[in-house]
């Protein structure tokens, strides 16, 4: 059953009233079911920023303040938490990431540590070697930016499959882009996919190729759907019972991976109707402890008919929300797929692509719009995002405020400087990964060059200043699912080599903490359940060996999160 706002509302409602009875009945002392003291406690609660200790009572907060009034909380069945000098701080919230994405890449090849075309082929090799020939070898991780060497040969600076295809005959290979906007397919795997010398490059999508017309084995974009197709026809055949066995799988693998890291909440940029019937039913099992907030990324002849009955909010105790739709406008900036205004530096045949029809966007918000779910498009060039701030202002025109609405887009990273503050006048919040930026920085000048880079790459300080809302997030399993570093990145923007991409457009530490929990909570319509840590709120915390908010820029990394209590529920403890 879709638990409605209304019935969210009568809960807190209730709670809220059966906790003034508590206080007012004399009787709180010994009634806690966990307290959390010695160490730094970091609110965001604008009138008490920070407190000496937590008290948490039926998976919410019931007390705050000094650790002798908390005190009075502890009873002979109070779990106890020693911070240990330590930070504790409203429950991590990821802003952006593939949460199935972040299970399967824990059973797939990750090739995201090799450091060059050769180590990715000999990886590949390996795995084949583990398995009978004709079966499928997946992976996901490689970025030929990251290399210590270029690919020899290459077409587009991308590495060809020859080598691949002659280490592994006998298995289709098929292995993803870091940004997961390019693969790179081995013969067999292009074979299986219907891809030959005469296929056509698809709508928002291009099959590379070399000066004689041969595919190299790199597909962009819309490019990989056949690919995709043949390898979902292929395991397709297995029992529904291995199917399900599998996925619940690597749910199982994500939330642990999103608790080691201190992550409280999930937002989920893109899953399937059946992968949302799947989570419904392991909250009814009690089997998913991360809460998820999910944006449906299937297409509108799919998903259309079937919004009203899928929207859900704050089910299974406000494990599931169901109330956003995922689109995309163009690719990403390393496969050259990102929309810009103007040709890449490094590339000038090209301005990237637009991966879906204005049109289909168009019908895409109007269906937003009219059933009342935030929509989330992913934009990463500058034109990318302003065709979508325009379409954005043309949907909302004369409906109630943008600002209510709260639509987002996606990633926000290279943006003309005009189109700056429209994100602040238009209500549209900027969802951002700090990640990506000293990730990716090295390496953006040669797509884009100093002049873009320094205007509009990542301008979070510019974005912030001029009103806009920031999230943040990791993009995994682009990028690891690690806040720390998110939050390191976000205040430093300290790239490998030690140097600092535009440091100009730095936050604070306070507005980095923040893009991670109170204004990622506001941007999913939930601030009033999470996101602080204040009396009625879901005791979502994360718990940190060292105050990130006051050491060194340079001891930040080093942080470790002891600690992840969800609804009160300690389910990570570092020994």
């Amino acid at each position: 059953m879709t638990r409605s706002l209304t019935s969210t509302a009568t809960s807190v409602l209730c709670l809220t009233l059966l906790l003034a009875t508590v206080i007012a009945c004399g009787t709180s002392a010994g009634e806690a079911d966990l307290v959390l003291l010695g160490g730094r406690i970091v609110t965001l609660d604008p009138k008490a920023p920070e407190v000496e200790a937590v008290a948490v009572l039926d998976g919410r907060i019931v007390a705050t303040g000094s650790e002798e009034k908390i005190r009075d909380w502890i009873a002979k069945g109070t779990r106890v938490v020693d911070l240990m000098d330590g930070l504790a701080v409203p429950g991590f919230i990821e802003g952006h990431g593939h949460f199935m994405g972040l299970g399967r890449l824990k059973i797939e090849l990750d090739l995201s540590s090799a450091t060059t075309w050769e180590q990715v082929v000999e990886l590949a090799t390996e795995r084949a070697a583990t398995l009978p020939p004709g079966s499928w070898i997946t992976g996901r991780g490689w970025h030929q930016e990251k290399w210590d060497r270029p690919p020899d040969p290459a077409v587009q600076g991308y590495p060809v499959h020859d080598e691949l295809s002659r280490a592994i005959p006998d298995h289709p290979v098929h292995l993803r882009h870091a940004s997961g906007h390019g693969s790179i397919a081995n013969s067999a795997a292009l074979a299986a996919g219907g891809i030959g010398p005469a296929t056509r490059n698809p709508e928002g999508g291009e099959i590379v190729r070399r000066p004689d017309g041969a595919a190299t084995g790199i597909l962009l974009e819309n490019a990989m759907d056949p690919v995709y197709a043949a390898w979902n026809a292929a395991v397709s055949g297995r029992t529904p019972e291995a199917i399900k066995a599998e996925r619940e799988e690597i749910v199982r693998l994500a939330m642990e991976e999103c608790l080691a890291h201190g992550i409280t909440s999930f937002q989920d940029a893109g899953s399937t109707l059946a992968e949302v019937g799947m989570f419904r039913d392991l909250a009814d099992q009690g089997r998913l402890p991360v809460r998820l907030w999910i944006m449906l990324g299937e297409k509108d002849d799919i998903i259309g008919t079937s919004l009203d009955q899928v929207r859900t909010i704050g089910y299974g105790d406000h494990h599931l929300t169901v109330r956003a739709i995922k689109r995309y406008v163009d690719g990403a900036l390393g496969s050259r797929g990102a929309l810009m205004l103007e040709t890449y530096d490094d590339q000038p045949d090209t301005t990237g692509q637009m991966v879906e029809s204005l049109e289909s966007l168009r019908k895409s918000a109007e269906l937003a719009r009219d059933h009342d779910y935030q929509l989330c498009t992913h934009a990463i060039g500058d034109r990318g995002n302003r065709v979508m701030l325009d379409l954005y202002e043309e949907v909302l025109a004369g409906s109630q405020p943008a600002g209510d609405r709260r639509w987002r887009i996606e990633h926000a990273q290279h943006l003309h400087p005009d189109d700056i503050p429209r994100f602040g006048q238009l209500g549209v919040i900027a969802s951002v990964q700090g990640v990506h930026c000293t990730s990716d920085g090295p390496w953006v000048p040669k797509r884009i060059g100093d002049h873009r880079a320094e205007s509009g790459a990542y301008p979070w300080r510019a974005l912030l200043d001029s009103g806009a809302v920031l999230v943040n997030g990791t993009d995994t399993p682009v990028e690891p699912v690690d806040p720390i570093a998110g939050f390191h990145a976000l205040v430093t923007r300290e790239m490998r080599d030690g140097s600092r991409f535009h440091p100009g457009q730095s936050l604070t530490r306070d507005e980095a903490l923040r893009a991670m929990t109170l204004s990622a909570a506001w941007a999913a319509h939930e601030e009033a359940i999470k996101g602080s840590i204040v009396t009625g709120k879901l005791a979502d915390i994360t718990v940190l060996d060292r105050d990130i908010l006051t050491i060194p820029e340079d001891e930040i990394r080093s942080a470790r999160v002891t600690h992840t209590i969800v609804g009160g529920e300690l389910l990570f403890s570092r020994e």
